[in-house]
This record gives structure tokens, C-alpha cells and sequence, in this order.
């Protein structure tokens, strides 16, 4: 996988969870202060969608993942 599809899956993966972790009912259930993970998570992909700058990808570069299109 190229940096930029493994930032969508674990993007991805933290949304799911949080949202389990967070929605009183679910298995999963801990505390509602899951879904400000879950924000957050979305916030960071409208910041890197609109700046082109994106901290995980960065990392994942360095982690010697490629990058590509």
C-alpha cells in the first residue's frame, strides 16, 4: 500500500472504533469522550484536504512506506 492509502484505512479504522467505543449500546461501549477522538480524526483529514499537509503520511514516508499517486 502507498502512504496515502494507509492514512485513509487507519483514518478509517479510528472512526469505526471511536464510534464503537462511543456510542452508549454498542459492545464496544466505554465513554461518549470517544467521539471527540472521533472529531478529531475528522478534523485532521478536512485540515490535510484542504493544506496538502498531512503528519501521518509524513511519518509513514519516513517509515519507508511509498508514497505514489
Amino acid at each position: 500500500m502507498k502512504s496515502w492509502q494507509t492514512v485513509r484505512f487507519i483514518a478509517g479504522t479510528f472512526i469505526l472504533l471511536s464510534l464503537a467505543m462511543g456510542i452508549e449500546g454498542s459492545p464496544l461501549f466505554l465513554s461518549e469522550w470517544w467521539l471527540a477522538f472521533n472529531a478529531f480524526v475528522g478534523l485532521n483529514l478536512l485540515q490535510s484536504a484542504l493544506t496538502k499537509w498531512c503528519l501521518m503520511e509524513i511519518i509513514l514516508r519516513k517509515l519507508g512506506l511509498p508514497s505514489g499517486c
